[in-house]
């Protein structure tokens, strides 16, 4: 996606990019009983890191930011409206395949910043491209990547629900990784055991 800064207002299609999170499915090469998008999964992803961090400031005396965790679920995965959802066996299938799609996501970045005026470009950067500038911070994206796991764990277990035996080893590996995640994060764990269980069950159940 090349940037036009001669367009009518190129500087400024930033929110206009992000509303299409919506068109953008997830989970390509698998057959879905409904479409996941990455507009779904992004605020998933947010309401679960702010959950992670309230638990750990509540329940473990951490200091952790929950307002900003939610911000970073909200669009770690953005650059995905340009690249698309690569699946996860295709993106690392080899070091080279890797590599070269970290370099497409990292342009990707770099033109979603290029679609703000140059004045709000740095405060964004900081959210599209965050770095640990302390250790609360780096706990803080550890459980915003948990969130990522999570989400995508919920999503097989809602298809394994509707019988759609498609995403049965990927339950198997995603809660394998969840799992890992929760013996290293108490947060984590805490959720898993708390609730995880509910996903999958009706709406008479739960209520």
């Amino acid at each position: 996606m090349t940037h036009d800064s001669s367009a009518p207002g190129a500087d400024a299609h930033f929110f206009a990019i992000l509303s299409r999170m919506r068109y953008i499915d997830r989970w390509a090469l698998m057959r879905n009983s409904r479409p996941d998008t990455l507009a779904e999964h992004s605020l998933e992803v947010a309401m679960v890191a702010h959950a992670l961090c309230v638990i750990g400031n509540v329940r473990y005396g951490r200091s952790l930011d929950a307002e900003r965790a939610a911000l970073l679920g909200i669009y770690h995965d953005a650059p995905e409206i340009i690249t698309g959802d690569l699946p996860t066996p295709v993106k690392y299938y080899s070091s080279r395949i890797t590599d070269a799609y970290h370099e497409v996501e990292d342009a990707a970045k770099q033109s979603l910043l290029d679609s703000l005026p140059a004045d709000l470009r740095p405060a964004y950067e900081g959210i599209l491209s965050p770095q640990a500038a302390s250790d609360d911070d780096a706990y803080l994206l550890r459980l915003v990547k948990a969130a990522d796991k999570i989400s995508a764990l919920v999503k097989c277990i809602e298809e394994a629900g509707s019988g759609n035996v498609e995403f049965r080893s990927a339950e198997a590996s995603t809660r394998a990784m969840v799992e890992e995640m929760a013996d290293e994060l108490p947060e984590v764990r805490d959720f898993v055991d708390e609730f995880l269980p509910s996903y999958g069950a009706t709406l008479d159940e739960l209520l």
